[in-house]
């Protein structure tokens, strides 16, 4: 009878020993690698996890006094499931809530816009050599240094029927009133004072950038266009779009300027984060929760959005890199 004998390599071999040493480090890097994230984990989700899981949670309950069928008063917490989204989403708050949608979706878009041409405009004017450039410096980023309410309380001083932007236009606009010139104020109000934010962080990439490259592509004919779109703005674009992520995150989030500069329960102004903030104000816990856990996850689905669309080719060339460091090592 004839037996097959599976050629298999021996552990004692010469090439499994050096297969084993190959993988030992690079599993002493991944362990070192977990208990190094470890803390910062444990913080994520003591910070971030719990306070998700239990809003979503108290999104599926709704508390307070209501009358049974019988006509009897319940009291307290009731599970009713995902009646608090519903309500949202096509019920009899379904409403305010496209409002809010449409108003948060506008102001991050609008606003990150400008906020990034002005941004990059302040950078490039702060990273050029001139007299005074520290005084420019310091004046471009007074506005990011202003708290948001104060920011919000000097704007309304501007934009009443008697300000300083009626008397410039000389015409008697409502800016503070409901309505679009009321989204025109916010908007105004918060380009101005986080573009600078912006202009720091590109001017930071500027910075890195050597003299050299630019000398070099002066030298072969590039024109001043050619030179910032060819060479400026590749470079600097893991800086912008940091940037850029960090403002739409935040603009998503956003409240205080609204509410101090325009008021709160107004149309044309109003955020995912006022309803959900007016709501818990009324004691509705549920339908607050649930705005919050909508607008958690609109914000999580943007920012996955954004890495995924404009910073899949910085990640590409990471894993690159990594594997070109895998294979000289081996």
């Amino acid at each position: 009878m004839a037996t097959t004998v599976e050629n298999r390599p021996d552990a004692r071999t010469p090439a499994a020993a050096a297969s084993r040493r190959r993988r030992s480090p690079e599993r002493r890097d991944r362990r070192l690698a977990a208990l190094l994230l470890s803390p910062t984990m444990l913080v994520l989700a003591l910070v971030v996890g719990y306070p998700v899981l239990a809003g979503f949670r108290e999104s599926l309950f709704t508390r307070g006094q209501e009358l049974d069928a019988d006509g009897f008063v319940i009291e307290g917490e009731r599970f009713v499931g995902l009646d608090n989204y519903t309500a949202i989403f096509t019920g009899d708050r379904a409403d305010a809530f496209w409002n809010a949608f449409f108003n948060t979706t506008f102001f991050t878009f609008t606003t990150v816009l400008l906020e990034t041409a002005i941004g990059v405009a302040m950078a490039l004017i702060m990273h050029q050599a001139f007299r005074g450039r520290a005084i420019v410096r310091a004046g471009i980023l007074v506005p990011w240094a202003i708290p948001t309410a104060i920011s919000g309380l000097l704007w309304r001083w501007i934009f009443q029927h008697d300000g300083a932007a009626n008397a410039v236009l000389r015409q008697e606009i409502l800016w503070t009133a409901d309505g679009f010139a009321a989204k025109g104020a916010v908007i105004i109000a918060e380009v101005w004072k986080t573009s600078p934010f912006i202009g720091l962080l590109v001017l930071a990439g500027l910075q890195l950038i050597p003299r050299e490259v630019h000398e070099a592509a002066r030298v072969d004919g590039a024109s001043a266009w050619q030179r910032f779109w060819q060479i400026t703005l590749p470079l600097v674009k893991p800086a912008l779009l940091v940037a850029v992520l960090f403002r739409m995150l935040d603009v998503l989030r956003m409240f205080d300027l609204p509410a101090v500069l325009i008021g709160v329960n107004k149309d044309s102004v109003e955020t995912l984060t006022m309803i959900s903030w007016f709501e818990a104000s009324n004691l509705r816990y549920g339908s607050a929760a649930a705005y919050a856990t909508v607008l958690f996850a609109y914000i999580a689905v943007l920012a996955y959005l954004f890495v995924r669309l404009l910073g899949a080719d910085i990640i590409g060339e990471a894993r690159q890199a990594v594997g070109k460091r895998g294979r000289a090592r081996a």
